[in-house]
């Protein structure tokens, strides 16, 4: 099948037209969208009518699917949602969230970096889109890496770096308390990608909290060095989303972010993503 294709910005993503997600696809098509999504990272199917179902089985012919840690009567979803279900939502009922991760800015990270073996991709739903704001933005971590200069490599090279999970969704971690008691993974400070080969920096400001075997005052000084991709818009997306519009991005190369929205519009988008493997560096 040919696919029509169209760029979403200079450094990464593209449109693809002419697909009905919701129904079975077929063996060829599977691959091109695989080799899209490996060659321009954010891959955005627009006015697609999708249940949850008709998500989970587009999502599963890219790799196993992911699940909820916790069990459905602890998840905000609940038992009408499958396992592999998260609701990205800031709608209550009875005062009480619907979803996960409701309000406001979110600051640039990976999904599941926090984990001996992060989550390859992300897929996400759009259902409920406010009028402005709540935008999610995408980063190039092949360019984040590749704009280094060669004494930043070099001074990365063979380092991991601490990721911690401790449920906020905007500012620093903080590890001075300890940090036992939240989710945490040692990983490489770059990596090399599983699929493609190509290394990747991979760290972000909101879940990495400290360069590994280094003191806390250099640690810092090397991540605001490192964070300093998000602030390039030569290899950032921004998506506007519309209702009915699917995105999906490759965890392992690309970090995102969410612009704030405004608290009285409702905002709920359905997500699912695809599990991975231990990264190295090399």
């Amino acid at each position: 099948m040919e696919l029509s294709i169209r760029p979403l910005s200079r450094s990464l993503g593209v449109e693809i037209g002419g697909l009905d997600l919701s129904k079975p696809l077929d063996a060829d098509t599977v691959e091109a969208i695989a080799r899209l999504w490996h060659e321009h990272i954010v891959l955005l199917f627009r006015d697609q009518d999708m249940d949850q179902d008709e998500q989970l089985r587009f999502a599963g012919q890219f790799g196993k699917l992911g699940e909820r840690s916790r069990p459905a009567d602890r998840r905000p979803e609940g038992a009408d949602y499958n396992a592999s279900i998260m609701l990205v939502s800031n709608v209550r009922e009875n005062g009480v969230p619907i979803g996960s991760l409701p309000d406001g800015e979110m600051w640039f990270h990976h999904d599941m970096c926090y984990v001996e073996s992060p989550h390859k991709g992300t897929m996400l739903y759009g259902i409920d889109i406010p009028a402005q704001g709540g935008d999610t933005m995408f980063t190039n971590m092949y360019e984040a890496y590749d704009n280094l200069s060669a004494e930043t490599k070099r001074l990365i090279a063979g380092r991991k770096a601490l990721h911690v999970y401790d449920f906020g969704t905007a500012g620093p971690v903080g590890i001075d308390g300890g940090y036992q008691q939240f989710k945490h993974y040692f990983q490489p400070v770059a990596i090399t990608h599983p699929v493609t080969g190509r290394k990747a920096l991979y760290v972000n400001p909101l879940i990495t909290a400290r360069i590994e075997d280094m003191p806390s005052d250099e640690s810092d000084a090397l991540l605001a060095e490192l964070f300093a991709f998000t602030e390039n818009s030569d290899i950032l997306y921004q998506h506007a989303w519309r209702p009915n519009d699917l995105v999906m991005w490759d965890n392992w190369c690309s970090c995102h972010a969410r612009t704030d929205f405004p608290e009285t519009e409702r905002r709920l988008l359905r997500r699912c993503t695809i599990l991975g493997q231990p990264l190295h560096e090399n």
